[in-house]
């Protein structure tokens, strides 16, 4: 019997296309597949399209044949809005996507935390000695707990932070205490003396943190969001930020990238920007999350990491 030879089109940026391609072989030899895989397919013979944004496609309509279209990336806003996505569209849920936003958000959780800015930069000659409470004492909120939000937030409470998330959606989660709703966002709002932005961008997300809401938080929190440039109304944090409302911001994400240079964040003292790095997708481990959303396509089995649509992520 011969095997049926799949044909699997990779969009993403130029220089991915080297590691995914090996990775990906890897992936699909294990996994029993036997791919065609090319950055220059036909439309119609395709199957499967592995996506990322950057990657230069925008209108799906010709591709009649494709059973899915799977993500590299755990963000969905930029193609689940697209009027000509018909097909089922996957998000990458990869163990070390996760892996590495734990250790981002832990590792700046920390730094404000126990202050290590004022620590290290200290260039008087002068012996400032602090000694920030204990992580049980001090007040750790998340924005968002799904799978990455979770993750970061029973890693905190690990450390033994005082933690709380909020989602839209009621949740339960070991060490955390879990809030939803309106009255939810504000208890943890209130109660935050760091806050972690871990929500998708939908249009229910957008200006989460806006004059209102960031008037709530304790004088002097820090936020940290690697999650999604629009849930902060850039103006009101600046605000927040020159009046001492808000202590510090660590941003890696924005509403346009890369960050303007005329931006007022690049030279704001409480603001440290970093590019986009909380959690980067390893080759290796998202080529088995394609690979096994192939096998499962080919089997007649359910995709997994499905995008409701509806809701936006």
């Amino acid at each position: 019997m011969i095997t049926p030879v799949i044909n699997v089109l990779f969009s993403a940026r130029d220089g991915l296309w080297d590691d995914y391609r090996t990775a990906l072989g890897v992936a699909f030899e294990g996994a029993g597949l036997v791919v065609n895989l090319s950055r220059d397919l036909a439309p119609d013979l395709v199957d499967y399209i592995i996506y990322a944004p950057n990657g230069g496609i925008s209108d799906l309509t010709p591709f009649t044949r494709c059973k899915a279209v799977l993500g590299l990336w755990a963000g969905v806003e930029s193609i689940v809005t697209n009027p000509t996505l018909t097909q089922p569209f996957a998000r990458m849920v990869d163990p070390s996507l996760t892996e590495g936003m734990v250790e981002w958000v832990t590792g700046h959780v920390l730094r404000h935390h126990l202050g290590m800015d004022r620590d290290i930069c200290r260039t008087d000659g002068a012996w400032d000695i602090h000694v920030p409470p204990l992580a049980r004492d001090r007040r750790v909120g998340v924005l968002g707990l799904g799978a990455l939000g979770a993750a970061c937030a029973q890693a905190m409470a690990g450390l033994h932070f005082d933690m709380a998330g909020w989602s839209r959606s009621a949740k339960t989660l070991a060490g955390v205490t879990c809030h939803h709703g309106a009255d939810g966002l504000r208890a943890v709002l209130e109660r935050s003396e760091i806050l972690v932005l871990l929500l998708p961008a939908t249009p229910a997300t957008e200006n989460t943190l806006n004059a209102e809401t960031l008037a709530l938080m304790p004088r002097g929190a820090m936020i940290v969001n690697p999650g999604r440039g629009p849930l902060i109304d850039d103006d009101a944090l600046l605000a927040a930020l020159d009046t001492g409302q808000i202590g510090h911001a660590t941003l890696d994400v924005f509403r346009v990238e890369p960050l303007p240079k005329e931006h007022p964040f690049w030279a704001h003292e409480n603001v440290t920007v970093t590019p986009h790095i909380a959690s980067e997708t390893r080759p290796m481990s998202a080529a088995r999350v394609i690979a096994e959303n192939i096998r499962r396509g080919e089997d007649g089995d359910a995709f997994l990491h499905l995008v409701d649509r509806d809701a936006g992520y």
